[in-house]
């Protein structure tokens, strides 16, 4: 019996340990708890013997972009709770609520957080979604909802993402190319979220009624663009740094690769001095900021999603490995080229839970499989098709870090979350087909 489950499709083994770690969430109430679960059922069904997968393991827990990722995280988490201690977050919710009612609030403070390429972002923007219901009149897993959507409507083609920054170099296509291929996506998304999950929100009278000009002492309240500062801070630094070592290496090719999350790490730290200066803390509320078992439990559970994809990328006995193998079954099975097209990136953004994660998968595949000498417009609706499936397949995927973080602070199921989701994910798929054949025939 162990031989026939070690020996059924690694397709099978993979969606298996996805499927484990939804039930035992269902039963345990517990996402720490149930990805170890599925991480663990995943490792045992690889075959690897022991030694190997704790080698596995520890080279992915101890190798620079896993640390620079725990170090970026504790910073998002640790600039979040000064911007809430210091009364910013507040703010920022008033800012907003003062132009705009609680149903558009809700979509506009994920999306202005979504503009950063911060690992588990959403955990930023989650206590906004919080605030701007300050009657609670919002079921929380509509709120948990509402806040992953519409903190991912850029990473479509917002350059500053890695996984587009990949996807742009594997395809060929200039960045203005891909961008504005890319951008209806974003629209798609917005038009989609807005008609299953803003609509679903109570509708408010407009603006909030309270006076947003000035706080309970009277005095005025700062802006918008002032409000967002740290935020301006991280992109800007990101974006400096990233564009400032891209030219050093055009200088001096020998200079090494810099590390995925330095740049983030770098914008994080400026943000939170910023901060500190703009409206400083004392120790007693740093202290409970820095001093947190939710932040440690947190870090763990982003470690264990990273042994969780070193499983499914890493070299297997036999060799090659899991994602090798699972395109080797679907090629076998003789899947037409269409459908691998759509697959093949939606499994793996099932499967990794992040957007370079599929793209690295897949993307190599996609682009090979269209034809040599074919027109333009083939690959562009090739683009269009994977990248969509992909992200898709990423946005319902239970071991994607932003939807972990978001059930995590609303306290709401996984299970229930993918099923609030699948309509507007459901929609997207439509509309990218459509959109791919429109490419086709338009280029034909």
């Amino acid at each position: 019996m162990i031989d026939g489950l070690l020996n059924v499709p690694t397709l099978v083994k993979v969606l298996g340990s996805l499927a484990l770690i939804l039930v035992v969430n269902r039963l345990a109430r517990n996402l720490l708890v149930s990805v170890l679960a599925g991480t663990a059922a995943l490792a045992l069904w690889s075959g690897a013997p022991a030694g190997t997968l704790a080698g596995i393991a520890w080279r992915r827990v101890s190798e620079p972009s896993t640390l620079g990722l725990v170090v970026a995280i504790f910073l998002v988490i640790w600039l979040s709770g000064q911007m809430a201690a210091a009364g910013v977050m507040t703010d920022l919710v008033h800012a907003v609520r003062a132009r705009t009612g609680k149903r558009h609030s809700m979509a506009i403070l994920p999306a202005v957080i979504g503009m950063l390429p911060m690992p588990g972002g959403a955990l930023f923007s989650a206590p906004m979604v919080d605030r701007v219901d300050a009657d609670g009149s919002v079921r929380p897993m509509l709120k948990a909802q509402t806040n992953y959507w519409f903190r991912h409507v850029w990473e479509y083609w917002w350059p500053l993402y890695p996984g587009v920054m990949l996807a742009i170099s594997i395809t060929g296509l200039e960045i203005w190319q891909f961008m504005l291929l890319q951008v209806p996506l974003t629209l798609f998304s917005l038009a989609a979220g807005y008609v299953f999950l803003l609509r679903r929100i109570p509708r408010a009278s407009g603006p909030a009624t309270e006076p947003s000009d000035g706080d309970a002492s009277g005095a005025p309240r700062p802006g918008f663009l002032r409000l967002i500062m740290p935020i301006a801070v991280v992109i800007g630094t990101y974006a400096a740094v990233e564009g400032g070592w891209w030219a050093a290496q055009e200088r001096w090719p020998d200079l090494p690769e810099l590390n995925t999350y330095a740049p983030m790490i770098l914008g994080l730290v400026l943000a939170i001095a910023v901060q500190q200066v703009r409206r400083p803390l004392a120790w007693r509320p740093w202290r409970t900021i820095l001093i947190s078992r939710r932040t440690a439990m947190m870090v763990l559970l982003v470690v264990i999603l990273r042994v969780y994809g070193a499983l499914i990328e890493a070299p297997l006995p036999g060799g090659g490995s899991m994602v090798d193998a699972m395109r080797g079954e679907m090629d076998r099975w003789s899947i037409p080229v269409l459908g691998m097209m759509m697959l093949l990136p939606f499994i793996a953004g099932l499967t990794t839970g992040i957007c370079i994660g599929f793209v690295g998968a897949s993307f190599p595949i996609v682009v090979s499989l269209v034809a040599p000498g074919a027109p333009r417009a083939e690959l562009l609706a090739a683009v269009t098709l994977a990248f969509g499936f992909g992200y898709m397949g990423m946005m319902l995927s239970p071991v994607h870090l932003c939807l972990i973080v978001t059930n995590e602070h609303f306290r709401t199921g996984l299970v229930q979350s993918l099923r609030g989701l699948l309509p507007p994910a459901a929609v997207m798929l439509a509309v990218v087909t459509a959109y791919h054949a429109a490419l086709r025939l338009i280029g034909g």
